[in-house]
């Protein structure tokens, strides 16, 4: 393999697992004289990462070794954009992943094979799949592969400021150690390797958020001139950095992230690269992702994007649970498309960075059968054109008065997609965006926080900026959490869909975009008090009518415990504001004089946030000397962690703060980076109206 030369060592980041996450070769990554392959294919030299998580989970098989292997659905047909015969789909992906070894189906590909391609091909030809049985893989893969993340070393991360200046802005003591811990997390988590790491694509942009406030502009810099190397290559940015990737990428955030550093560190030099670069990735969405779609409601025409990924067989780093989705005969629900159609939907599903969600299901119900309704393929994002809406306004930004063509041409093609989003997705009587169902030619009227990335793009309907009360309305789904739950905000309000981005899973990067959207509205709409709502009601009664599209009773309900088990809980009505009575989890702060409803809220959201990192890394074993002791081994049992130190998760829950959020394809993960990028960026902008919370007790008093 020929590696290029004249490249400095970056430090890169990765979210999940780091080895899930290898940079990869255009093909598979052969040496001439030592033609081995990666778990997906490696391609830069000696690099230092950042990662997010601490380790890979040792995943050791799991099935009887002298059981033969069930029998196979037809191999899927063979995917001209991953050309791997070992880590892509084929006869030795699936083979292994329906004897189903390990216990989570990404395992496998994290390892990279200890012999040549050719070796490893040959060795696994020798086997009768009639009568192989689980110890003859098990054998085949100890001697032809290596174990996952052994490539990781620690790497001291040079720059690096413990006392960065955000600090400063945090006046509470505890806050203030706690997010100078997690500020420190960085120096912890880098790792030298010698093959690149990149997280998924759309976690940089939170986790650049952190990094700036940190002040590694370096690593930011590093990052992006990364996705550089990536839209060179391959004339986009791939979901993440493996082989099997370069089918499908995630929303498109990197002229945000471009955008971004230039603002901070006013270092103009990169977008000599940046620029033409960025113009490749936004072509590629508009020549692969984006279709004319013509309103019903206005006959008015529009470019608008989707995601669809040009794909017929299991995703790689998850084949079995997309292999059992399509083929479980256990499953009642018949197919509403053909197998491979539905493999293309999982894999667009995966490209979105909701997977998966009853938001994007014809037919929303529990688990796979839910998943064989999916129709995100047909689905026209509201999320994913506010984005793109976003790039080329920022582009247009960035060009200025350099290239006065680009920035006509990007400000033309903003204002299509804004009229787009207005006309296809907005609903002036609910007071609310829903994504456009090219299958039905209607909106669709599944409520998410998808809603809010419109306005945090500078898209700002008619009907908002008309009144405080619209304003309010828009973002009263904000105000109803804040009272009814005890956790932050949820993606969506379907707690019984079982996916990982429904209720009540909470996640990051929404929280972000829920206060950028709050500060993005115009003053004049936000001095007016939060309203009140009326007598025997809820503040469900503040929401506009058919907003949620659940009634109030059809909403997740609140569980109590400890101090909140003797109040009155109803499901409706004012007692079900739990966070209106005594003694319960407000976490919201304290309020300020002249404080308007949007500040209101923004502070709420922003303390409950960092109340559901503090408590939930307090409740697995965190502690701050002489601030915050450590909770005793009976109560850390109950977390399973008694060795543990403190986790700061990828997701949290509506439900509580001080646990993470559940479900998904992976286990639950501590240290994600946009966790920690997300609170740094909380903490700079919000430091003063962060006030320390009071943990729930895990364990209730007698």
């Amino acid at each position: 393999m020929r590696w290029r030369t004249g490249k400095l060592p970056h430090i890169l980041i990765v979210t999940k697992d780091p080895v899930i996450n290898e940079r990869f070769t255009v093909a598979i990554a052969v040496d001439d004289e030592n033609d081995t392959q990666m778990g997906g294919g490696s391609r830069w030299p000696f690099t230092t990462h950042l990662g997010c998580t601490t380790g890979t989970d040792d995943d050791s098989p799991t099935a009887p070794l002298t059981a033969t292997l069930p029998s196979q659905a037809p191999l899927p047909p063979v995917q001209p954009w991953c050309i791997s015969q070992i880590f892509c789909p084929g006869a030795i992906l699936q083979t292994v992943n329906i004897a189903q070894l390990y216990s989570d189906p990404k395992t496998f590909v994290d390892k990279p094979t200890s012999k040549s391609a050719q070796q490893v091909l040959s060795d696994f030809s020798a086997f009768n799949l009639s009568t192989v049985t689980e110890g003859d893989l098990v054998n085949f893969i100890e001697t032809d592969f290596s174990g996952e993340g052994l490539e990781l070393e620690a790497a001291a991360l040079t720059n690096f400021n413990a006392n960065s200046a955000f600090l400063d802005n945090v006046t509470d003591p505890l806050l203030k150690a706690f997010a100078q811990i997690i500020n420190g997390y960085w120096t912890q988590l880098a790792r030298n390797t010698n093959q690149s790491v990149l997280c998924d694509y759309w976690d940089s942009y939170w986790i650049i958020q952190g990094l700036l406030k940190s002040e590694l502009y370096s690593i930011v810099n590093a990052t992006l001139q990364n996705f550089m190397d990536e839209i060179e290559d391959f004339g986009f940015i791939p979901n993440g950095g493996r082989t099997y990737y370069l089918d499908r990428s995630q929303p498109p955030l990197f002229i945000n992230m471009v955008y971004d550093y230039v603002a901070v560190t006013n270092d103009t030099s990169i977008l000599q690269r940046a620029l033409p670069l960025a113009e490749i990735e936004l072509a590629w969405w508009a020549n692969n992702r984006t279709s004319e779609i013509t309103s019903p409601y206005t006959n008015q025409s529009y470019m608008l994007a989707r995601y669809s990924v040009n794909n017929t067989a299991p995703r790689p780093e998850s084949y079995l649970t997309d292999y059992l989705t399509a083929n479980d005969p256990t499953l009642g629900t018949p197919l509403t498309q053909q197998t491979e159609a539905i493999y293309g939907e999982l894999a667009s599903a995966a490209e979105s960075g909701w997977d998966f969600t009853a938001r994007f299901e014809m037919v929303p119900q529990y688990g796979d059968p839910g998943l064989r309704t999916y129709n995100i393929k047909n689905t026209i994002p509201v999320c994913l054109n506010s984005i793109l809406y976003s790039a080329h306004t920022l582009l247009a930004d960035l060009y200025g008065e350099s290239n006065s063509t680009a920035t006509t041409v990007h400000r033309q093609t903003a204002t299509n997609i804004r009229a787009g989003i207005l006309d296809l997705m907005w609903d002036a009587s609910k007071l609310a965006f829903y994504d456009f169902n090219v299958t039905s030619n209607a909106r669709n009227s599944f409520f998410s926080v998808a809603t809010y990335y419109p306005v945090w793009a500078g898209i700002i309907p008619d009907e908002v900026l008309s009144s405080q009360s619209n304003a309010f309305g828009y973002f009263a789904a904000i105000n109803l959490v804040m009272n009814k739950y005890n956790g932050t905000v949820p993606t969506t309000f379907v707690d019984w869909s079982g996916q990982q981005w429904d209720a009540p899973n909470t996640w990051p990067p929404h929280q972000y975009i829920i206060l950028e959207a709050l500060n993005a509205l115009p003053s004049n709409l936000t001095t007016n008090t939060l309203p009140t709502p009326g007598s025997g009601q809820s503040t469900y009664d503040l929401v506009p009518s058919g907003q949620l599209s659940l009634t109030e009773s059809q909403l997740p309900g609140q569980p109590l415990r400890g101090a909140q088990a003797s109040q009155n809980m109803t499901a409706t009505g004012p007692g079900a504001d739990i966070n209106a009575l005594n003694g319960t989890v407000v976490n919201g702060g304290n309020s300020t004089l002249g404080e308007g409803w949007a500040a209101t809220l923004g502070r709420e959201v922003a303390n409950r946030y960092f109340t559901s990192a503090l408590c939930s890394w307090h409740a697995t074993g965190g502690s701050i000397p002489g601030l915050l002791p450590r909770l005793p081994n009976s109560e850390l049992n109950l977390t399973n962690s008694v060795n543990n130190t403190g986790n700061m998760y990828e997701k949290f829950s509506v439900l509580n703060v001080d646990s993470s959020g559940s479900g998904g394809e992976y286990t639950v993960q501590a240290g994600f980076g946009w966790t920690n990028g997300v609170l740094l960026w909380i903490a700079a902008n919000y430091g003063r109206l962060l006030v320390a919370p009071e943990c729930p007790a895990l364990v209730a008093s007698a």
